[in-house]
């Protein structure tokens, strides 16, 4: 089925795709589709087409479209890829939208009535050597609900969910959707606390780094005892790591099929809306991420 209309396509929460036929977008699509025939979400994808004019980006609405070609080449592509999609994966729902306006600005406001976007790492338009496109970053910053960066390389489907905790509030978030993602795909959740020890040179001559190991370990263990109650059957275990907690994920992305993170955590500065450890794992885990801000409403 393929329409076009600005409006929300599915009165159902669906798993939004940013789309554009490029092939991060392809990929981003697949992990879309799988997480649907997982979880029984309708999947909408949607293409964004902004106009460039000399005086800036124009934001057409449907009756606004400069160039009849281009809307129906747009139309078009989208009925191929849903097409494609009914063939590989027949039991998932799947709309195509095309919708004038800037990509960031429309998949921020399909968010609203999303479960889950889902983008590339890098779209057409992209500059040679980036690792995320700007799309990708903007939108895992403001979504209304988590969002999933997919690189084209395939993870190990029998590897652990990894989430990244900290105690901020947005750590608990990540933890929340990380046990709920392990359900749907039978998967264990390895949790991972990075700390920094203090430089020897500034610590009190008492003080035990192996006690300040424990507390850390112990605050973990406290940020997920619910979420083990509320989830038993999945498998858990705790992780905490010396390191910078970038590199810490990073590294642990290895062996993972999902690193999930919050979009700040208690590190951030006031007014970032997407910290340092995020923007880190965007451009540099080796399996998709997902960043969550919001999880959406019942």
């Amino acid at each position: 089925m393929f329409e076009e209309a600005e409006e929300d396509i599915m009165a159902t929460h669906p798993i939004v795709v940013g789309y554009d036929a490029s092939k991060g977008a392809h990929a981003a699509f697949e992990w879309a589709l799988d997480e649907g025939g997982r979880t029984g979400a309708p999947v909408s994808l949607i293409y964004a087409f902004e106009w460039p004019a000399a005086g800036g980006p124009i934001h057409l609405a449907e009756s606004s479209w400069v160039n009849d070609g281009a809307r129906q080449d747009a139309q078009q592509m989208m009925a191929a890829a849903v097409a494609r999609a009914g063939e590989t994966h027949p039991a998932v729902p799947v709309t195509g939208t095309v919708i004038g306006g800037a990509a960031t600005v429309v998949l921020m406001d399909q968010s609203r009535q999303a479960c889950l976007v889902v983008l590339g790492s890098r779209g057409h338009g992209g500059f040679t050597g980036l690792m995320i496109g700007s799309t990708s970053l903007t939108v895992s910053a403001h979504a209304h609900c988590p969002v999933v960066v997919v690189r084209e390389a395939e993870p190990a489907s029998d590897a652990s969910v990894v989430v990244g905790v900290d105690g901020s509030q947005c750590a608990m978030l990540a933890a929340e959707f990380a046990f709920a993602e392990a359900v749907t795909r039978g998967a264990g959740v390895r949790v991972v606390r990075a700390w920094t020890p203090p430089a020897p040179r500034w610590s009190p001559p008492d003080l035990d780094p192996e006690e300040l190991a424990v507390a850390e370990q112990t605050e973990a263990q406290e940020t997920i005892v619910t979420l083990r109650e509320k989830y038993p059957q999945v498998s858990s275990s705790i992780h905490v790591i010396a390191g910078h907690a970038g590199r810490v994920l990073v590294e642990a992305s290895h062996t993972a099929q999902l690193v999930v993170v919050g979009t700040r955590g208690r590190g951030g500065l006031r007014g970032m809306l997407l910290g340092s450890v995020s923007q880190q794992l965007l451009h540099h885990a080796h399996c998709p991420v997902a960043v969550v801000r919001e999880l959406p409403s019942p």
